[in-house]
């Protein structure tokens, strides 16, 4: 019987030689994942159901990251029930401050998830590891505590949409442009409980980062998971930072599919999500003229090294509109190294902009960068639904690292064409 990726990583971990979309089955998990607004919910399923050991202290792992630095006595009080289950139960990959990033750009690079694991967490964008070949979804805390003491869950095994990239992507083009262009075309509830399928002569040039973009936003269309078929570039990102290279599956070429898409990116131009949905995306060349007050830089969709490289590109030299304020948000402490030593961070704040510990911060509304009624923040986060950054009535519009950048510079949501050519010093 033929299968596709997903349904093959599906397969092995239910013990059976093949699955069929719509079939309940019960998994083995490679992995669990928590942060602060979910574990504390999760840890309290777990001793309900009588629990008093996790089912294996190296595979739950807990990561305090939207409210940290914690911003109110709330927030404390959730990451200190984390940081006492964590020291009951001797959890190996705990995450604390100075440790601690962004979960979903944290686990790829400490080498914890792996091409064909299947992984479970209390987030909706655990998605984003489907960028190594694995299988990865966001369930809710209850399914989370379940799974943390049995090391099992259920699912319904999805249908698979194929999304196959072809063409030359445009200059400042990437990978967030890409998928926004997609949830365009698909709508928000277009994958509804789908596996989408990212391939394609395109996506074998996409690095790394832009993948996890992809995959982190498969979600936005309501998919269950986004997953690449490792190739290379996959194995070279894993073999720097694992000793174990994990079990790679590809799909068979007769694999049956819901649906089959194909998009020309050599015509994709940088895209805009308008408020307040990401499916809401227009051309760089159709946006208009839209002011804003705000600009960030970071989340897990948007906050690793190369974002922050070609953001950087876009800001060296120039300044920061007078009504601009930019923050920066590195997603671990790593990148928050790099992009020193590298000097990003100098530019940023030559530039006019700030640097945040990394966090997830203002993109779910937490802290450092809420808005104010009416105002207006352009973000390479991944959603902007009402009030989903501060009052319900600001809006955000998403967008790459490049867009925003430029955009911060110009007070505008805009291209980076439209800055004015830096004069060259004699």
């Amino acid at each position: 019987m033929s299968q596709t990726i997903t349904e093959k990583i599906l397969a092995a971990h239910s013990g059976r030689k093949n699955v069929y979309p719509g079939q309940l089955i019960e998994a083995k998990v490679d992995m669990t994942l928590a942060n602060d607004v979910t574990a504390p919910l999760a840890i309290e399923v777990f001793y309900q159901a009588g629990g008093n050991k996790v089912f294996n202290r190296r595979k739950v792992v807990m990561v305090p990251d939207h409210f940290v630095p914690n911003k109110d006595i709330a927030a404390a009080e959730q990451c200190r029930l984390m940081r006492l289950f964590a020291r009951e139960q001797k959890l190996t990959n705990f995450f604390d401050l100075g440790e601690m990033g962004i979960e979903h750009a944290l686990l790829p690079e400490k080498g914890l998830v792996l091409p064909g694991d299947l992984i479970i967490g209390a987030d909706s964008h655990t998605c984003t590891y489907g960028a190594l070949g694995a299988f990865a979804t966001g369930v809710g805390s209850t399914d989370l505590g379940a799974a943390m003491l049995t090391g099992r869950t259920w699912f319904k095994v999805p249908e698979t949409i194929k999304l196959v990239y072809k063409g030359k992507l445009k200059t400042w083009v990437s990978g967030k442009d890409l998928i926004l262009y997609t949830i365009g075309d698909l709508g928000v509830d277009g994958a509804r409980y789908q596996a989408m399928e990212f391939c394609g002569p395109a996506m074998t040039t996409l690095p790394m980062a832009d993948r996890f973009t992809m995959a982190n936003m498969a979600i936005e269309a309501g998919a269950k998971n986004g997953i690449f078929e490792p190739d290379e570039k996959t194995m070279a990102y894993v073999r720097e930072r694992s000793a174990r290279a994990g079990k790679i599956f590809h799909s068979d070429p007769e694999a049956a599919y819901k649906e089959i898409r194909e998009y020309d990116c050599s015509k994709i131009e940088p895209q805009v999500a308008f408020p307040h949905l990401p499916e809401n995306a227009k051309p760089i060349s159709k946006v208009g003229k839209v002011l804003i007050d705000q600009a960030v830089i970071g989340s897990c969709t948007n906050g690793r090294l190369e974002d922050l490289r070609i953001a950087a590109q876009v800001l060296k030299g120039r300044t920061v509109a007078k009504t601009i304020r930019l923050i920066i948000i590195p997603a671990t402490p790593w990148i928050y190294q790099q992009a020193m030593k590298e000097g990003l961070l100098d530019t940023f704040l030559k530039a006019g902009g700030i640097v945040s510990a990394p966090t997830c911060g203002p993109c779910l509304g937490g802290h450092m960068g809420i808005l104010a009624k009416g105002e207006r923040a352009i973000a390479t986060t991944n959603r902007n639904f009402i009030g989903r950054m501060g009052h319900p009535g600001s809006e955000v519009y998403l967008a790459s690292p490049a867009i925003t950048a430029a955009s911060a510079v110009l007070g505008r949501i805009g291209p980076v064409e439209a800055l004015p050519t830096l004069k060259k010093k004699k």
